[in-house]
Formats: structure tokens, C-alpha cells, sequence
């Protein structure tokens, strides 16, 4: 462990993508895919090192090679990385924030609050300010895709496993949803909790005869039933579906994103992703906008890396446990948490995030690599 007073400087940074396949083909209702992308950053300086990553492109290693590394080296490790976030906020402009960009940055800003937290000695969880003990998290999945068995079997396995929250997909076959909706409410019981996620499949008019099934069959979450750049449609869902949830902001790539969903009411929980909204620094910021409009949060995939901000931030209710990502984390990550009573828990005995990047095993998956000196 690093014991120098004065705060070393960033070394190097190590940058790799790594395309897994899924374990069977996916849908939602508007997009297919077979594999899923993690981009992980290394951030090395005095004797430790911070990991982060994001869930996109391989295209992002170019670009935090290229732009945000020399931003970032000879910066030295703080107790906030707020000075290198705006930085490379800034240096992106030109570029279109937005994206691909967001998803860099996002990897950028978690390995160096990762390193900060394991040069300090100090979980994550502690430095950012801890606000919970631990968090439910709600299975994710059940994709357009799976047959009947398969849909089932998926959701029965969380129910096993203590979760009482489970999400599916819905959207793609309209006129099918309702079927498959009772489906999923008989494998799961009345005792849990049903969430639906349309993927902004549906138009305004559609999504508001939906919500009338769907509370009939107990749904209680309604996640981008329109486009979540329709904020007035968006509302107008709300609007159709008192009881149900109406929630969004997977999308969100800067705070203004998730400012004007919240000013203009259209959303009953908001959604974000440290992923993508410019990291756990951009989380951060999210968290306090969503306590400033009394909305309760919820982060979007990844739950390795969401664990600890989350438990950080007093607006969470819960995290996403979704099926690929786990899958993934799982394969390439010692340090995760194990689940328990349905509930995630940050390991406190641990310095940082706690999670370690499996080089080995992750090497038969990379696609791109660069270092950074």
C-alpha cells in the first residue's frame, strides 16, 4: 500500500476491450445483438492500481488513448477526481459529448476514483460518503427472444435466489405482450414484483393502452414505454398509469439530460448509468438532482461497478442485476459480492470498489488494447 504524503502522480493507464458472446441471441423491442463490449481502464500510480470500465465500444480505447490519457497522466491521485472529469468533459466538446465520448470519460472517471479509495486505504463506498448498508437489486432479463420455457426458467432462477424483482422485455410484438406479461406473472407469484421495459418501442397511444393490462396484471414499473427523448410523451404516459411507474434515463449522458426529465415530470424514478453519464463523478450529480426533485434512483446495469456509488447516494432504492453484465463481471472479475436475501453488499474489508480485472482469463475475449505512458 502506497504510504507516501504527498499524492503520486498517475503513471500509466491500460485500456482494453473485451467482446463476449451472450449465451443465447437477445432482443428488446427495438434492437437485436449476440455478444456485448466491455471497455476496462487500468489507472496505475504509486504502487496501486484503479480499474473502471464501461459497456460499449472498442472504438472507446482509441479515443481514451488518443484524448483523455494525456489528460490524465502526472495528474496526482486527490480525494476527488472532480479537477480530471472536467477536464476531460471539456476536451471532448468538438467531439460530441454525448455517446461514445460520455462512455470513455465514464471508464476514465471510475478507475481513478478506484484508485484514489485504494491509495487511501479506504473502501469506495466510505470515501464517497456512505448513505446505505446495502441495496436490493431486481433481476433483468428476460429478453424478446427467449421462448416461453426459457423466459420462465430465467425468472423462476432470480425468485430461488431471493430476489423479489424481476424484469422483462416487452415491445416487440405488441399484440403478443399481454400474453407473455401473464406468463410471467404466473411463473413468479403475485408476492413479486413485476417490471416491464419497453425500450422505447411503443408510440404514445400505445403505451397508454398498455399501461391498462398491465396494472391489471400487477405491474407496477413501466420502463421507457416511449422514447425517452418524448419527455411530453413520456408524461403522458405518466399521466394514463397513476400506480405504475414510469421510469427512464439509461440514455443520460450529462446532467442536463436527467434535469430536464425531471422539470418536466416525466418520470416516476429515474434511471442512471456510471457507465455512461460521465462516470461515478457524473453519477454523483445525478444522485443529488434526484434528491433535489424528491425522485427516488435507479442505476442501469453494470452492479459491480454501481455497487458502491449507489450505496453513496441516499435517493437509491435499488440496483439492476442484468443478466448479461452479470454473466460478464462474473467471468472477468475477482472482488464481486456475493448476493444475498436479494441484497448487494459492499465488501468494506476491501480498499476501493474491491474489484480486480482477471487479465488471464479476459485475453481469449480482447479485441483492442493500448497503454498509456
Amino acid at each position: 500500500m502506497s504510504q507516501t504524503l504527498e499524492p503520486a502522480p498517475v503513471e500509466s493507464l491500460r485500456v482494453a476491450a473485451f467482446t463476449v458472446p451472450t449465451d443465447a441471441p437477445e432482443s428488446d423491442g427495438t434492437i437485436r445483438w449476440e455478444d456485448t463490449t466491455l471497455v476496462a481502464v487500468e489507472a496505475r500510480a504509486g504502487g496501486e492500481v484503479g480499474l473502471g470500465y464501461t459497456y460499449g465500444h472498442r472504438a472507446a480505447v482509441a479515443l481514451i488513448a488518443q484524448k483523455l490519457g494525456p489528460l490524465v497522466l502526472g495528474r496526482p491521485v486527490t480525494g476527488a477526481p472532480e479537477g480530471v472529469w472536467q477536464a476531460m468533459v471539456d476536451a471532448v466538446r468538438n467531439l460530441g459529448r454525448p455517446g461514445l465520448a460520455a462512455h470513455a470519460i465514464s471508464a476514465v472517471d471510475a478507475a481513478l476514483w478506484d484508485l484514489t479509495a485504494r491509495s487511501l486505504d479506504v473502501p469506495l463506498v466510505d470515501l464517497l460518503g456512505r448513505a446505505h448498508d446495502r441495496l436490493p437489486v431486481y433481476g433483468s432479463g428476460g429478453f424478446t427472444s427467449y421462448d416461453d420455457g426459457r423466459l420462465t426458467d430465467q425468472l423462476a432462477s432470480w425468485t430461488a435466489a431471493g430476489i423479489d424483482r424481476v424484469k422483462m422485455k416487452t415491445g416487440r410484438d405488441p399484440a403478443d405482450d399481454p400474453r407473455r406479461v401473464a406468463l410471467a406473472r404466473r411463473a413468479v407469484g403475485d408476492d413479486v414484483a413485476l417490471f416491464v421495459d419497453a425500450n422505447g418501442a411503443l408510440d404514445v397511444a400505445s403505451a397508454r393502452l398498455a399501461c391498462r393490462w398491465l396494472t391489471d396484471l400487477g405491474v407496477t414499473w413501466f420502463e421507457e414505454p416511449v422514447s425517452s427523448d418524448d419527455l411530453p410523451g413520456m408524461r403522458r404516459v405518466r399521466d394514463a398509469a397513476p400506480g405504475l411507474a414510469i421510469t427512464a434515463g439509461e440514455y443520460g449522458y450529462d446532467l442536463w439530460t436527467f434535469r430536464r426529465m425531471l422539470a418536466a415530470e416525466a418520470v416516476d424514478v429515474i434511471q442512471a448509468d456510471a457507465t455512461r453519464c460521465l462516470g461515478i463523478t457524473g453519477f454523483r450529480k445525478v444522485a443529488i438532482l434526484a434528491e433535489a426533485f424528491h425522485v427516488p434512483l435507479s442505476t442501469h446495469t453494470a452492479p459491480g461497478l454501481h455497487l458502491h456509488p449507489a450505496c453513496a447516494a441516499r435517493p437509491a432504492v435499488h440496483l439492476e442485476y442484468f443478466h448479461d453484465h452479470v454473466r460478464i463481471e462474473r467471468t472477468l472479475f475477482d472482488g464481486l459480492p456475493a448476493l444475498e436475501d436479494g441484497c448487494l453488499a459492499p465488501d468494506r474489508t476491501r480498499p476501493g470498489h474491491g474489484l480486480r480485472l482477471r487479465w488471464a482469463d479476459a485475453e481469449a475475449h480482447r479485441v483492442a488494447e493500448e497503454t498509456i505512458r
